[in-house]
């Protein structure tokens, strides 16, 4: 695998595509919503060459192509085949259950191969805590990177293994964690995460929740007080949220709605130059300021924009909106990916 520093132009835009494949990359889990979402951007990205794709099973005679990819990459997606995988690739996406990505990361890893997990396995640190919510994860490789792009390259540019964000978290914490580290927020006060989210954040299994007729025209609240990304949140920021998740009638999209207090007299211009420090360059994180964003905005794009609102009772309402199967997942791994392998971030995303 080499590196190649990808100059910019002086619109901002990649003012040139690396000349050749840099990397080998496979994918497992390629049949999920999040699997032929990285199937599409990898198909058109221009630094790697897709050696295989894989389903999350190993039944003999499962082999099948996809129609929607017709014209972009015309492979064929075969049963899961581990040793294939460290063989073929340099870097491995696993968008795979949780129990199969906990078993299968470490022995890649092992075999020198570079992963990508959009799986929760190893999103979280303390052990405690990935043991009530992910039991599943007994091995894990050191130097695991958490995958939040904007806040963490260094430590993704050297990772073997990162973890890519969930969904929730990610659209909470490029919202909070700049606050939080510029000391904005009242050390005692609540955290209220209020977040929406479409129905494919639930994958492609179909279930009662997620059918057609039990969905449309409604709302649902659910995993309350229970939802293993509040401990993801928590882990971020280092401080306790209340948060809940909702079940909303689209097919893609997050809108979290964060309720903070500030100090009294901090103002909007306040809040919004402590994003603006955090994000300075960042392409992919839109800062609309009093403007309020909508999942429309970034439906099908790699952005997370982010609005806000403050009161002179120092009530502050952040809203920060992603499409969930992008920047909540492959698109955000992608990114991940560009960082490891040392080429401007925005390659195959834009």
């Amino acid at each position: 695998m080499h590196t190649v520093t990808q100059p910019h132009g002086t619109d901002g835009v990649p003012s040139g595509a690396p000349a050749a494949p840099v990397a080998r990359v496979a994918v497992a889990g390629a049949t999920g919503f999040t699997g032929q979402e990285l199937l599409r951007l990898l198909s058109r990205h221009p630094a790697v060459a897709l050696t295989s794709a894989m389903s999350s099973g190993q039944a003999a005679g499962s082999s099948r192509t996809l129609p929607g990819l017709a014209r972009l990459w015309n492979g064929t997606i075969v049963p899961l085949a581990p040793q294939t995988l460290a063989r073929e690739a340099d870097v491995v996406f696993l968008a795979l259950p949780d129990a199969a990505a906990a078993e299968l990361a470490p022995a890649l890893v092992g075999a020198g191969v570079r992963v990508i997990d959009l799986s929760g396995a190893f999103r979280l640190r303390d052990a405690g805590l990935r043991a009530r919510w992910y039991p599943e994860t007994h091995d894990v490789p050191p130097g695991v990177a958490y995958g939040l792009t904007e806040r963490e390259r260094g430590a993704v540019a050297r990772a073997e293994l990162v973890a890519n964000p969930g969904c929730y978290p990610t659209a909470a914490l490029l919202a909070l964690a700049p606050l939080v580290e510029a000391g904005l927020l009242l050390p005692n006060a609540d955290i209220i995460v209020d977040a929406k989210s479409g129905v494919s954040g639930a994958g492609k299994t179909p279930s009662e929740r997620t059918h057609f007729s039990e969905i449309h025209g409604s709302l649902a609240a659910y995993g309350v007080f229970n939802h293993r990304h509040g401990a993801e949140i928590e882990q971020g920021i280092g401080r306790t949220v209340t948060f809940t998740p909702h079940l909303v009638p689209l097919d893609r999209g997050i809108l979290s709605t964060i309720y903070v207090r500030v100090a009294p007299g901090t103002s909007e211009e306040a809040l919004g130059a402590s994003l603006e420090q955090a994000y300075s360059g960042a392409t992919f994180v839109r800062l609309v300021g009093p403007a309020l964003p909508e999942i429309k905005h970034v439906a099908h794009t790699n952005f997370c924009d982010i609005g806000w609102r403050v009161d002179a009772s120092g009530r502050a309402i952040l809203v920060s909106v992603i499409d969930n199967l992008l920047k909540g997942a492959s698109g955000q791994a992608v990114q991940n990916l560009n960082v490891m392998l040392g080429i401007d971030e925005r390659t195959g995303l834009m």
